[in-house]
């Protein structure tokens, strides 16, 4: 038996995606209100001694980093070489706090309601 637990995380920025046709509009500089969603998940023999995957306020730690050095800034610069897509977004955050979260397995990044990107190990 496999368990998974879900946290969601919200932050605003903006980006400009290289690489598209002149007259796209992603080309241009325009900005989301994302939801991050982080996913973990654990056997049973794994579950900790109260029986959680890890507890939900451990997570604490990425919502303040995601506050502190995400939130409101140009994702441009704050994802440093890969072009800040939903896609690469997931996977620079998933790559970034996958030491610190052993249990973590996906990591989904919604740019509006209809539409995100996922990143599973």
């Amino acid at each position: 038996m496999t368990y998974c637990i879900s946290k969601e995380f919200h932050f605003s920025a903006s980006h400009q995606l290289d690489g598209l046709p002149g007259d796209h509009p992603c080309g241009r500089l325009h900005g989301h209100n994302y939801v991050v969603s982080m996913e973990l998940s654990a056997l049973t023999d794994e579950l900790d001694d109260v029986g959680f995957v890890r507890d939900y306020g451990d997570l604490r730690d990425f919502k303040v980093w995601l506050d502190d050095e995400v939130d409101h800034q140009h994702l441009n610069k704050v994802v440093g070489d890969r072009n800040p897509t939903a896609e690469n977004l997931a996977r620079w955050l998933f790559e970034r706090w996958r030491g610190r979260y052993p249990e973590l397995v996906a990591v989904r990044v919604a740019e509006t309601p209809k539409t995100w990107a996922e990143y599973r190990r």
